[in-house]
């Protein structure tokens, strides 16, 4: 068993290390500051109006909200095929996509503080930044703190907010997870070999601590 548990211990050393490393960082802030909820401002109440609706323009229609931000109320339509749009819910007309100025807008409106904006940037749906995770037209805003606020270019919604201390927490839960590329599967057979090579090293270690007593008294008498 000794000798097993020394070979064990080489072949699960770095795995361990890193999982405890990435899980100590991971929980060193509370998961509502890695979000970056205190950066983010109240929501914005709806106005009562009696609303229009909107032209669907013949396309199957998904869902159909009603919506408000800082530049006031506005219909949100999810199509069958994965597209969206905004409409003016006084007259149902379809709005233009957001343009820059409207996204610089819409993230200082969404922030709680009075940071200044360093960058904007616009982003297709198959080019989305890796941050975002999400497959959808974007207008990336980063503020002067590293923070990136993420707005849909297609209907003005706050997408995301990534924080620094999110990229890192998201770096750490691939290595967790043992995936670094897309930081979601949490089932593929490195991750599942890897602990249960570490389950089995650690019932080893846990044994020897009571057949290594026993031997230690029977030499004792």
């Amino acid at each position: 068993m000794i000798r097993w548990h020394v070979w064990l211990g080489w072949l699960i050393g770095v795995p361990i290390i890193l999982w405890t490393a990435s899980g100590l960082l991971m929980v060193a802030q509370p998961i509502e500051n890695v979000r970056g909820n205190h950066l983010r401002s109240e929501p914005v109440g709806l106005d009562p109006i009696l609303p229009v609706a909107p032209v669907l323009e013949g396309r199957e229609t998904k869902s159909l909200t009603l919506q408000q931000n800082a530049k006031g109320p506005f219909w949100v339509i999810a199509y069958a095929d994965g597209g969206k749009r905004r409409a003016d819910p006084t007259t149902g007309k379809l709005l233009p996509p957001i343009a820059a100025p409207d996204a610089s807008a819409l993230a200082i409106a969404a922030r709680s503080d009075d940071a200044a904006i360093r960058s904007v940037q616009r982003f297709s749906a198959d080019q989305s930044p890796s941050d975002l995770r999400r497959n959808r037209p974007s207008w990336q805003v980063i503020f002067e703190d590293e923070a990136r606020f993420y707005i849909d270019a297609d209907t003005g919604e706050l997408l995301a907010v990534r924080t620094q201390f999110w990229r890192a927490f998201d770096f750490m839960w691939g290595l967790h997870i043992m995936d670094l590329q897309t930081r979601e599967d949490t089932s593929h057979p490195i991750l599942i070999g890897s602990a249960a090579i570490a389950l089995l090293g650690s019932i080893l270690g846990f044994v020897m601590l009571f057949t290594r007593g026993s031997r230690k008294r029977r030499r004792d008498d």
